[in-house]
C-alpha cells in the first residue's frame, strides 16, 4: 500500500461484500462495512477484538449483522410501524466523497466517512428526504469515534421526527462478571414490563437474567468494568441524553438464528441513544450525534473503579 493509505484499507470482506479496515502504527484496528455502515471490529494494540461480533452473525443483505455497532435510524425498538431499529443497518452506504470537516482529534488518519441518503424505494416506507452523514475514526491511542450527522433535505416543507442509537455490541470475558457504572439512582423503561418506568436501584448495574432498559437523562460518561480481564470499557456521548443496557440471556438467545447459545455470556450492549424525547428536525435542519469509545486497564478496589489510560510512549 502506498504509504499515505496506510490508515485507510478499502477491500472486500466476508461473502465479498465492501468492507473499509482502519489501522493506527500502534496496532489498533476497526473494520467497517458499507452494507449498514456498521462497525463489525474493533482491536486494541494486542490485536484483541473489543466487540463482540455473533458466531452466526449472517453478512447476507439485506439481514443485519449481528454485532459490532449497528446504527439505528430512523426508529429505535419497534414502536413504529418500520422494521425494527429502522432502515439505516441493512441499507448500502457509499464512502462520502466530500465530508464536513472534523475538529476533534485532528491528527487522526485512520478515518473514513460514509454517507446514506433516502432512495425513492425507501420514500415509500419512510416518506421523508435525507442526508446521514457517518464518520468513523480511530485515534492515535485507539480511541474509536463515531459521528453522525442527519439532515433534513425535504422539499415540501415538511419536518420529520427520528430517534437514533449506536446499538453498540462490548465483548465481555462473562456477563456475570461484568458491571456498569454511571447509570445508578436513574429513570428507565423497561422494555420487559412495556416501556414501565422505574428507578435504579444499588450501586451498579450487574447481570443475573435477561435486561433491556433504557436509562434516561444519562451522564456524558458510562463505565463498563469486566472484572475478569481487569478493563474497562468507557463510552462517552454528546447529543445523546438515554443510554440502552441489553443482554438477551439464554432463552432468547436460543430463539435468534444469527445468535449463538451461548453468545450470551460474551457480550453486553450498551448503547448510546436518543429514544425518549425523538428529534424533530424541519427542512434544512441537522442533528449531531457522537460516541467515543475506550479501553483502558482498570483495577477494582472498595466497589469502585480506577481507570488507567496505558502511557503514551514514544
Amino acid at each position: 500500500m502506498a504509504s499515505e493509505n496506510v490508515f485507510v484499507e478499502h477491500c472486500k470482506g466476508i461473502n465479498g461484500l465492501d468492507k473499509v479496515i482502519l489501522r493506527e502504527i500502534r496496532g489498533y484496528s476497526a473494520e467497517v462495512y458499507l452494507f449498514g455502515g456498521q462497525v463489525t471490529s474493533w482491536k486494541n494494540e494486542h490485536r484483541e477484538e473489543l466487540l463482540f461480533l455473533s458466531s452466526k452473525a449472517i453478512f447476507q443483505p439485506p439481514k443485519a449483522i449481528r454485532g459490532g455497532i449497528p446504527i439505528c435510524f430512523p426508529q429505535f425498538g419497534n414502536m413504529d410501524s418500520l422494521e425494527q431499529h429502522g432502515f439505516a443497518r441493512n441499507r448500502l452506504w457509499s464512502v462520502d466523497p466530500d465530508p464536513p470537516p472534523c475538529s476533534s482529534h485532528a491528527s487522526s488518519r485512520a478515518f473514513i466517512d460514509l454517507i446514506l441518503r433516502h432512495s425513492e424505494d425507501g420514500l415509500k416506507i419512510w416518506p421523508h428526504r435525507f442526508e446521514f452523514r457517518l464518520r468513523v475514526a480511530l485515534s492515535p491511542a485507539g480511541d474509536l469515534m463515531l459521528t453522525s450527522r442527519i439532515r433534513n433535505t425535504n422539499t415540501d416543507g415538511k419536518s420529520f421526527t427520528f430517534t437514533f442509537a449506536y446499538h453498540t455490541y462490548f465483548s465481555v470475558s462473562d456477563i456475570s462478571e461484568v458491571r456498569v457504572e454511571g447509570l445508578e439512582t436513574l429513570d428507565y423503561l423497561d422494555n420487559l414490563q412495556n416501556r414501565k418506568r422505574f428507578t435504579e436501584q444499588g450501586d451498579a448495574i450487574t447481570f443475573e437474567s435477561e435486561v433491556d432498559k433504557i436509562y434516561l437523562s444519562t451522564p456524558t460518561k458510562i463505565a463498563i468494568l469486566d472484572h475478569e480481564r481487569k478493563r474497562t470499557f468507557e463510552l462517552r456521548k454528546d447529543g445523546l441524553p438515554d443510554a440502552v443496557v441489553w443482554n438477551p440471556w439464554d432463552k432468547k438467545a436460543k430463539a435468534m438464528v444469527d445468535f449463538g447459545d451461548e453468545d450470551y455470556k460474551h457480550m453486553l450492549c450498551v448503547e448510546a441513544a436518543c429514544v425518549e424525547k425523538p428529534i424533530t428536525l424541519k427542512p434544512s435542519e441537522e442533528w449531531k450525534g457522537r460516541q467515543e469509545i475506550l479501553a483502558v486497564p482498570s483495577s477494582y478496589c472498595s466497589g469502585h473503579l480506577y481507570p488507567r489510560r496505558v502511557p503514551f510512549t514514544g
